[in-house]
């Protein structure tokens, strides 16, 4: 988070609390997904196994919210 001044702490905790999308990861640890109105972009957070723990995020220019 340190890296990325951008990225709200309130956001991060808001795409966890309400993601559009989750998938577990092969390691265990979730990628959640969710739309960041203030800044127009999808926000990709990871959590750590216990999907609590915020291990990363950024925004995800790739992502495409499911129909």
């Amino acid at each position: 988070m340190k890296d990325r001044p951008e990225i709200d702490r309130n956001w991060c905790e808001r795409v966890r609390l309400q993601p559009l999308e989750v998938v577990q990861q092969g390691d265990g640890k979730f990628k959640m997904w969710g739309y960041i109105e203030e800044a127009g972009k999808y926000l990709r957070v990871i959590t750590l196994e216990d999907g609590e723990t915020i291990d990363n995020s950024f925004f995800d220019r790739r992502y495409k919210a499911p129909q």
